[in-house]
């Protein structure tokens, strides 16, 4: 039986690309132990904010493969995402991430002949873990990118027993309800990965242990301060830092999408410089950037 036992932050790491936009690995180990002296104790790999789904399958072998080699050295759990892409490929990524002995996978479901319902997912995903049998396998939910709706609550109840290496799912939608519903399914046995920055300290009331947001990245000391504060039933003092993280979101926002903004936010907060973001995704200009740094310094976040 195939055991996944983590719980807690995980940052969806950026791809950093040089400025011709190939693929640089050579930041990886500095990134790496960037997040871990912040108290991130996993990563994941390839995710949205990793741009996996613009990469080729080589591109996304080589930076994986820089992971697991540094995160040997900072102890830290290495997920990857192996999704988003033809099958054939998806099975060869899961393959190659077992054969580097990574700790869990998660997968997206097919973006173009999209499950419909619980049983056509479950059938996919069962020969994704097929491809990598001895890797603990979660489910990547992200309704809003992926235009897949399917009840997160009914499809745990239904894979139970029916995927021997599937242990959850990241949960990326702002509907709370639906993710406290998938948080109770199988009894709670299932990893429910909460992937909205801007409502950690409500899903963490709730009952959510666990999350994968991309502001773990810049702000890694929001995330662990609000899961602390609710531990420690000090819910005003979680809201008051949920309150200032999701400003910061508002800000870094403004002017363009998720992934190109987050990477400049980055840029700007941090010692770590993952670069652009890859096309069909449109970077922020000089202006905006600048502007996103006035604006993030008058928020007294930068």
């Amino acid at each position: 039986m195939v055991k996944f036992t983590y719980r807690g932050l995980c940052a969806p790491v950026f791809t950093v690309f040089n400025k011709d936009l190939t693929v640089n690995v050579d930041v990886i180990p500095e990134y790496a132990k960037f997040l871990a002296g912040n108290g991130i104790k996993g990563v994941l790999v390839h995710g949205t904010s990793g741009e996996g789904m613009s990469m080729t399958v080589t591109e996304r072998k080589s930076v994986v493969e820089e992971w697991a080699k540094i995160v040997k050295t900072t102890n830290q759990h290495l997920m990857v995402q192996v999704g988003g892409c033809p099958l054939p490929d998806v099975l060869e990524l899961a393959k190659h991430a077992e054969q580097l002995g990574v700790d869990s996978l998660l997968c997206l479901p097919d973006l173009y002949f999209k499950p419909t319902n619980p049983a056509d997912l479950i059938s996919y995903l069962k020969i994704v873990g097929e491809a990598a049998p001895t890797t603990p396998l979660l489910y990547y939910h992200i309704p809003e990118w992926t235009g897949v709706r399917i009840d997160m609550a009914d499809f745990l109840n239904q894979s139970v027993g029916k995927i021997p290496t599937f242990h959850g799912i990241k949960y990326t939608s702002n509907d709370l309800s639906g993710g406290a519903a998938a948080l109770r399914a199988n009894d709670g046995k299932y990893a429910v990965f909460l992937g909205a920055d801007t409502l950690l300290a409500g899903a963490f009331t709730m009952g959510f242990d666990s999350a994968i947001a991309t502001t773990l990245n810049i702000w890694p000391q929001y995330a662990v301060q609000i899961l602390e504060a609710i531990k420690a039933n000090k819910v005003e003092e979680a809201r008051e830092i949920q309150n200032r993280l999701s400003a910061a979101c508002s800000i870094v926002t403004k002017n363009g999408a998720w992934v190109p903004t987050m990477k400049a936010a980055m840029n700007l907060a941090t010692p770590i410089n993952v670069g652009h973001a890859r096309p069909p995704l449109r970077n922020l200009t000089a202006e905006q950037t600048n502007e996103m740094q006035s604006s993030l310094r008058a928020a007294s976040v930068l």
